[in-house]
């Protein structure tokens, strides 16, 4: 397996041009064409969910691929909006149905909800995105995992937005060494722990969101039997040991 590490600095070091490359390649650049061609005339919910090619190609984009088939469900997440905070999506503990709704906002401007730019080439934007970091996943999910965490991080607000996210979660572990059996302890002296070695306001500093993605892609190399020598002073016995303090806490109660 090669360097995620490496491979992960590729991709980021260029994103535009590593985006635009996975949008031009053809299923990719089919899928968009169709889309855009098509997307500004459905004027219904009905509509929408009709064209399978559409709402699937609209689901992946923002990561809900496996819901696709489930119309049903999204009806009632498109039929109610987001608006009030009583509304399904609003209710789901996944923001990425409020982010669905919200764009396709069927409740609020009817048959105008899909010729918005939010409706339109930014859609595509986020599934060329989301088609990026699937096919890194097939062949090393540690880049995709960073990819996720780069794009993704940012819009977190709290550390119970880490805990609640998978695969946020997983980042996290891995660069503090935070242990499976974690996930037993109450939320909140998990969230307690988490505050103890990381301050969340670093991940929308561009600077410091690098140097945990960098430092995770290390660890996650080590833990693969990827060899990463030239990296692994990106660890210190000091984050380990802290680490491992915050853990007793938990467990003992502290």
């Amino acid at each position: 397996m090669e360097s995620t590490l490496l491979t992960y600095r590729l991709l980021a070091r260029d994103m535009t041009r590593s985006l635009s490359t996975k949008a031009a390649e053809k299923p990719v650049a089919l899928e968009s064409s169709y889309y855009l061609k098509h997307i500004g005339k459905v004027t219904s919910i009905d509509g929408f969910l009709k064209d399978t090619r559409l709402f699937t190609y609209a689901m992946k984009a923002f990561g809900l691929e496996d819901m696709a088939y489930a119309k049903g469900y999204m009806r009632k997440v498109l039929k109610e909006g987001v608006t009030d905070p009583k509304s399904f999506a609003n209710k789901l503990n996944d923001d990425r149905f409020k982010a669905f709704a919200k764009v396709f906002d069927f409740k609020g401007l009817g048959a105008s909800a899909t010729q918005s730019a939010e409706a339109g080439q930014k859609v595509v934007d986020r599934y060329v995105r989301q088609a990026l970091e699937a096919d890194q996943g097939a062949s090393n999910e540690g880049v995709q995992l960073a990819l996720y965490f780069q794009r993704q991080a940012p819009t977190v607000k709290s550390v119970y937005g880490l805990l609640a996210d998978p695969a946020l979660w997983k980042v996290m572990k891995t660069i503090y060494d935070f242990p499976d059996a974690m996930a037993a302890a109450p939320i909140e002296k998990q969230a307690k722990a988490v505050k103890a070695q990381f301050n969340i306001a670093d991940l929308k500093e561009p600077a410091k969101l690098d140097a945990l993605l960098r430092r995770f892609s290390a660890k996650w190399d080590v833990a693969q039997g990827v060899d990463a020598a030239p990296v692994l002073d990106l660890f210190s016995a000091r984050t380990s040991s802290a680490a491992s303090f915050s853990i007793l806490n938990l467990k003992y109660g502290g």
